[in-house]
């Protein structure tokens, strides 16, 4: 497996990631597929600042990850938010562990002070993968998004990457 830098090449594989993540998940609020254009648009808010890193299992777009800002506000400006998504194909073959240690390790090197994940209550699998890497509880929205006919809650975990 490769952990590298997305190219405009991979929104195809990225693409067909969310729109899976649309369609059977809780994990996006986005409740209609998107389009390569949408999609396209959406690449381009990442850059230097904001990394945004695919994982490629024998040639295959796996997973994504990036991080982006959390509030435009200007002392918010050491705070990101992290967004990861892994192809139904890939989970449980320790690629979002991989795509987690690199983005914590770029957004230290780019001086980042907390990670911010705001993830739907009951995708366990995604709560432990970030506990694992430190995050922790900081809170709950009670029933902020509406989908599959449910009311969901979202929970906010944090990372201090200082500590």
């Amino acid at each position: 497996m490769i952990i590298r830098k997305a190219t405009i090449g991979d929104l195809p594989a990225i693409l067909d990631i969310y729109n899976e993540a649309i369609v059977n998940l809780t994990a996006t609020f986005d409740l209609v597929e998107q389009t390569l254009e949408q999609r396209e648009q959406w690449f381009y808010k990442f850059g230097e600042q904001y990394p945004l890193i695919v994982a490629e299992d024998n040639g295959e777009i796996a997973g994504y990850c990036g991080i982006s800002p959390y509030n435009p506000k200007e002392a918010y400006a050491k705070t990101v938010e992290i967004s990861i998504y892994l192809s139904d194909k890939h989970r449980g073959k320790g690629i979002g562990n991989a795509l987690m240690k690199d983005i914590i390790e770029q957004s230290k090197e780019l001086g980042y002070h907390t990670i911010i994940a705001g993830i739907t209550e009951g995708n366990d699998a995604s709560v432990h993968l970030h506990e694992k890497y430190g995050f922790k509880f900081a809170g709950k929205l009670r029933e902020v998004g509406f989908k599959f006919g449910e009311w969901q809650n979202v929970l906010y975990l944090q990372l201090l990457l200082a500590e």
